[in-house]
């Protein structure tokens, strides 16, 4: 049997559980409020409502500091583990790991039982970011890369998009502790078809055409170096190159984090949203999320179709979403009215998400192989680093319920990022002598 458009069923299925994935993710943001009421999480005797706002952000940040320092660990090592195992196996142990963490959630009694698994929520959901990068290098020629990152990072978007809404529906039948098995389930289930259908790589996968295999392998500079055993983080790290996706990463990611963890508390603490009103107002800036991946992988896969460098397609559509994101996120400090607000979320994380797609994809133009995971995975732990120094910051930042300088701080981080990727990137292409 031979299916034409094979390596785009692999991504399909990476997309799908990147759905999944970011439906585990938001369980518990979403439904916050009403786990710390049902738990007795906070004592609210003589507590006005700004003072349980500002104990109830700084629990959620510590619970959140916790599953940070496990998505940053896994970061690292899945990277990593990918490399060594192969993609294949790699999602596959993810998927279970995050699935079963958020299953378990269910049982929780208290503090301690959430935030432990949620470290395992991070341990698991982690790998499909280094994960991805690896898979579309071995599966997309060049060209065609940034394209495939920008489906993978539209998967996040969508799913945190259906995340609010499904959750809601799903609170609102059984409850939050059903809700957590409901959403946990669906990671582990996914892994069957995963297995099914990503049997082996484009090289030797049994259902490819030799049609595409060809122009998979043809397309991809890599294919011409013959030592292909990978570069220690030591190398990698001796690299100058290498910095352009580390800091890049470590300065612009901590901005998606504010969002996707932060959004639910925000607009139920600025605006008295209840997960309902939540269902109707937070999807609407992962829409421009989703559309800015998708226009940035197409942005950047345009130029080089037109015939030019990937060195140049990638740093102008990386300053293209700069130049939309960072108005936006000053705008946005000042806006008082909630519609007004997640429309101009959706302009940010329009541009957030046109630039990252490109620093991602930058690990496989650089490097090669067993290489491509292990930079992804350091500059994911990077972006993860980043994100745990800024959060440390958010309740003081946000203290009597002022959030402009929540959105101050996300926006002194662009120009920092944008420094990194175009100072220490230089050319963007492959060494012929780097392994």
């Amino acid at each position: 049997m031979k299916i034409k458009g094979m390596r785009w069923w692999v991504l399909g299925l990476i997309v799908l559980v990147t759905i999944i994935n970011y439906l585990d993710r938001n369980t518990l943001g979403i439904m916050w409020a009403k786990i710390v009421e049902d738990l007795g999480l906070i004592n609210t005797e003589g507590l006005s409502e700004t003072e349980f706002n500002d104990l109830s952000k700084k629990l959620f940040r510590d619970i959140n500091m916790v599953f940070m320092v496990a998505y940053g660990l896994s970061q690292l090592f899945s990277g990593k583990l990918y490399d060594k195992i192969g993609t294949r196996k790699g999602f596959t142990i993810s998927a279970i790991v995050w699935g079963i963490s958020d299953l378990l959630t269910s049982f929780a009694g208290g503090v301690k039982s959430i935030a432990g698994f949620r470290a395992g929520l991070g341990l698991g959901v982690a790998g499909p970011w280094p994960g991805a990068v690896k898979s579309n290098a071995e599966w997309f020629p060049q060209k065609e890369r940034a394209m495939a990152q920008g489906f993978f990072n539209a998967g996040a978007s969508l799913g945190a998009i259906l995340a609010p809404i499904l959750i809601a529906l799903i609170y609102a039948a059984v409850g939050w502790k059903w809700t957590f098995v409901a959403i946990g389930v669906l990671a582990p289930l996914w892994v069957v078809p995963w297995l099914l259908v990503n049997k082996k790589g484009p090289k030797e996968h049994p259902w490819i055409t030799e049609e595409e295999k060809e122009y998979i392998v043809n397309g991809q500079p890599e294919c011409k170096v013959s030592n292909d055993k990978g570069l220690s983080w030591g190398q990698l790290l001796s690299r100058r190159k290498s910095y352009a996706v580390i800091l890049g990463r470590f300065f612009l990611d901590p901005i998606w984090w504010m969002f996707v963890t932060w959004l639910p508390i925000y607009l139920g603490q600025k605006y008295g949203m209840d997960i309902k009103q939540l269902a109707t107002h937070m999807w609407i800036p992962y829409v421009g999320a989703a559309l800015g991946s998708l226009a940035g992988g197409w942005v950047s896969s345009h130029f080089i179709h037109k015939g030019r460098s990937v060195g140049f397609a990638r740093k102008a559509a990386i300053l293209i979403g700069a130049v939309i994101l960072l108005p936006s996120l000053i705008y946005v400090a000042f806006v008082q009215e909630p519609m007004v607000a997640v429309s101009v979320m959706a302009v940010i994380l329009f541009g957030y998400q046109f630039t990252i797609n490109n620093i991602q994809t930058l690990p496989g133009d650089m490097y090669t192989g067993k290489s491509i995971g292990s930079l992804a995975g350091l500059g994911g732990a990077a972006a993860v680093l980043g994100t745990i120094l800024t959060m440390v910051f958010i309740p003081m930042l946000t203290a009597g319920d002022n959030w402009t300088p929540f959105f101050i701080m996300g926006a002194s981080l662009v120009p920092l990022s944008l420094i990194c990727v175009f100072c220490f990137g230089g050319k963007i292409q492959h060494d012929a002598d780097r392994q």
